[in-house]
This record gives C-alpha cells, sequence and structure tokens, in this order.
C-alpha cells in the first residue's frame, strides 16, 4: 500500500452540492508534491516521528539478537580460556546455556537497552533530516548515494556518543568469568579503577569502525531500495531484505576495527599480559599492533561468522521495524488531518 503524505494530501471530494468552483479551489488542499510519499514525511514535520520510530527499531535490534553478539564477543577474544573455545556460533550459545545457565547470553542486555533507545532515536533522526537536505544540495531532491553516506556517517557520531559507554559495560559483562556481578557494580568499578575516560576509551575505533560501517550500510539499503522497491512504497519484504544485504556487507568489511575495539573495551587481561603490556591499552594504532602480534593477519577476522550472523537479522529488524513505526505513524498524522 502506498502512503501519500504530502502537506494537506487527501482525497478528490465526490461531486455533489458544495461551494462554487472557485471558492471550492480556494479552499482545497494543496495536492502531494510528485514523490513526497511516506518515506519523507510531511514538510514541517517535527523529529518526534523519526525519533520514536528509530528508537522502537534500535531497542528491537540489539534485543532480539543480543545472545548472539554475545557470542561474537567471545569469539573475538585473542586469548580465550580452554573453557570458551567455540568453533560456531551455535556450538558456543549450546555450550554458555549448559555450562552457564540459560540466562548466561542475556548478560548486559539491561544497559544495552538503556542506550540503544536514545542513541538510535538520535541516529535515524539526523540522518532522514541530513538525507533529504544533501540530496536536495547534491541532486535537487533526487536520491544521492553521496548524501545518503555523508548523512550515515555524521548520524553514526551522535550514535557512538551516547551508545559507547553502554558497550564498555555490556562487553565487560559479555566475557567469560566476568568479575562483575551486576551493570551497575560493572559501572563502580571501572569508574573507581580506571576512571571515567574508560567508558570511551573505544570511541575513536568505534568512530573508526562505524562511520564506514554506516556509509557502506546506508548506500547497500538505498542501492537495494532502488533495485527491488523503486517507488520507495511502505513494502516490509523490500526493508527486510534491504536492510539483512546492507548489515552483511558492512559488517563482513568492517571486522578488523570491530576486534580492535572488542579489546579495547574488555582490556583482555590474559591477551596483554602474553605481550607484555601492563596497565590499560589505548589507542586504535596500539590495539592494531595487539591484534597482529596475537593474531597474525587472522586475528583481525576473529567472530567474522558471528558478526555477519549477528548484523543480517539486526539491520534487517533494524529497518523493518522503523519503516513500519515510520509508516504507522505519519499514516495516524494524516489521518488525524484529513478528518479536520
Amino acid at each position: 500500500m502506498e502512503l501519500s503524505c504530502g502537506v494537506g494530501g487527501s482525497a478528490a471530494a465526490p461531486p455533489g452540492p458544495g461551494p462554487p468552483p472557485a471558492a471550492a479551489a480556494a479552499a482545497a488542499p494543496a495536492p502531494p508534491m510528485e514523490g513526497e510519499e511516506y518515506e519523507s514525511l510531511p514538510s514541517g514535520a517535527s523529529l518526534g516521528t523519526h525519533m520514536m520510530a528509530g528508537a522502537v527499531a534500535g531497542i528491537m535490534e540489539h534485543t532480539v539478537m543480543y545472545p548472539v553478539d554475545s557470542v561474537k564477543t567471545r569469539m573475538q577474544s585473542l586469548q580465550p580460556d580452554p573453557k570458551a573455545q567455540y568453533r560456531s556460533v551455535y556450538e558456543a550459545l549450546k555450550k554458555i546455556v549448559l555450562t552457564e545457565g540459560f540466562w548466561r547470553p542475556l548478560r548486559g542486555i539491561n544497559v544495552t537497552m538503556l542506550g540503544a533507545g536514545p542513541a538510535h532515536a538520535m541516529y535515524f533522526a539526523c540522518y532522514e533530516k541530513m538525507k533529504k537536505s544533501l540530496s536536495d544540495t547534491f541532486q535537487h531532491g533526487g536520491n544521492s548515494h553521496l548524501a545518503n553516506g555523508i548523512a550515515g556517517s555524521v548520524a553514526t557520531l551522535l550514535h557512538d556518543a551516547v551508545m559507547n559507554p553502554a558497550e564498555v559495560v555490556k562487553q565487560r559483562m559479555q566475557m567469560f568469568n566476568s568479575p562483575y556481578k551486576s551493570v551497575l557494580a560493572c559501572i563502580r568499578t571501572v569508574q573507581r579503577t580506571e576512571g571515567f575516560s574508560a567508558f570511551y576509551r573505544s570511541y575513536t575505533t568505534q568512530l573508526t569502525m562505524n562511520v564506514p560501517f554506516q556509509a557502506i550500510h546506508f548506500i547497500t539499503y538505498e542501492f537495494m531500495q532502488e533495485q527491488i522497491n523503486p517507488h520507495r512504497e511502505y513494502n516490509p519484504r523490500s526493508h527486510i531484505v534491504s536492510g539483512a544485504v546492507a548489515g552483511a556487507v558492512a559488517a563482513a568489511a568492517t571486522t578488523p576495527l570491530d576486534v580492535c575495539k572488542t579489546l579495547l573495551n574488555t582490556q583482555e587481561n590474559m591477551a596483554l599480559s602474553s605481550v607484555n603490556i601492563s596497565g590499560h591499552l589505548s589507542g586504535m594504532v596500539n590495539a592494531f599492533k595487539t591484534v597482529y602480534q596475537l593474531g597474525g593477519i587472522a586475528g583481525y577476522f576473529r567472530g567474522v561468522q558471528a558478526r555477519v550472523i549477528y548484523q543480517m537479522p539486526s539491520t534487517a529488524i533494524a529497518w523493518s521495524v522503523y519503516e513500519f513505526f515510520k509508516y504507522f505513524l505519519t499514516k495516524h498524522r494524516l489521518e488525524k488531518r484529513t478528518s479536520l
């Protein structure tokens, strides 16, 4: 179903008694502008729709696939405990549940939900507004891949500023034999022993990873939409397929940076001590060197299978939920407007 949402867009009134044609023409709302369907909200609309849809999509994305994310964190460990060595995602989940308890793969999910809502609200709102502004500049209202890439990259700056502390706590909770009893205990311990800066130790690496990730992700998503949903109608299947492909391509391409980010977030003691690093590892360059020392080129691709398996459904869920809520909320606004 195509939903047009130009300002004042409504169906033509049926013939019958009414004001003279001239008066009716003056009073009639302007027709929707060409191309102004549900994808681009009514002119002058607030950011509320994008933010609400983005927040719901972000929480769904991170929670539904959270157990696989826990496996990814462990599989990226450079010097794993012999009891935490896994050959596949399925084997890892089975082993974790059987040896550590049914709820163990969900440790840290609460802090992820707290971070994902506001982070994704800002992320999608910034992306949509910047995409429209830049597309108007580059292609006079057409779809510009350059605009999509820039908008996705800038939106990532806001997203990561909120999400990075949550990522640090989450990944420390996910590690095998994590010493932290709860999220609050983890936050207090990190703050007391490593200082506030520990929550942003991997921020530059996260940005270095997420800026290209999101640029690839958004460009691929918009490209796929052009191919399978050229009229930009609300089409759940096209959003799911486009999101899954975009997530897989971006995840595989940026795995080396994700491995470095995980090392900086977890400060894996066994790995650092084996290369005579005392204290805390910081900086993307140092992380790259350490990963290479411990695992060579293959070390940069540890957990790539789990990362792709996690990202494909995650991005499919995020886009399908986001597009649904955007469609639903926009339709609701239009129905309210036409009923007045």
